[in-house]
């Protein structure tokens, strides 16, 4: 079993960065990667950045170019850095673990889902 929380959500301004943070605990190795999800009021869950143990990341288009996710396998986290940020961004963030084979993988492929953190982006 694998286990997420997430950290580093707030209210922001637009045009501002946030950090959020994914720390993991339990059997890592039974996962193949590490995934943040967005979901807005009224709106489905959604991928915006995947990152797989062999180090191939993957970005939705309306996050590329301003989100990176990365992972510090010495600290167990994984994070979401999101730059210039937008109204349109607002939503509640969570990480997930993918374990299943397919890339990126849509949300059936994901599990261990963290809590989720609420951003916030004013405009």
């Amino acid at each position: 079993q694998v286990q997420l929380v997430e950290s580093g959500g707030g209210l922001v301004q637009a045009g501002a960065s946030l950090r959020l943070s994914c720390i993991w605990s339990g059997r890592a190795f039974s996962a193949y990667g590490l995934g943040w999800f967005r979901q807005a009021p009224g709106k489905e869950r959604q991928l915006v950045a995947a990152f797989d143990w062999s180090g191939i990341t993957y970005y939705s288009d309306s996050v590329k170019g301003r989100f990176t996710i990365s992972i510090d396998n010495a600290k167990n986290t994984g994070y979401l850095q999101m730059n210039s940020l937008k109204s349109d961004d607002t939503a509640v963030y969570y990480c997930a673990a993918r374990f299943r084979h397919t890339w990126p993988g849509g949300i059936d492929d994901y599990g261990s889902w963290g809590q989720g953190t609420q951003v916030t982006v004013s405009s």
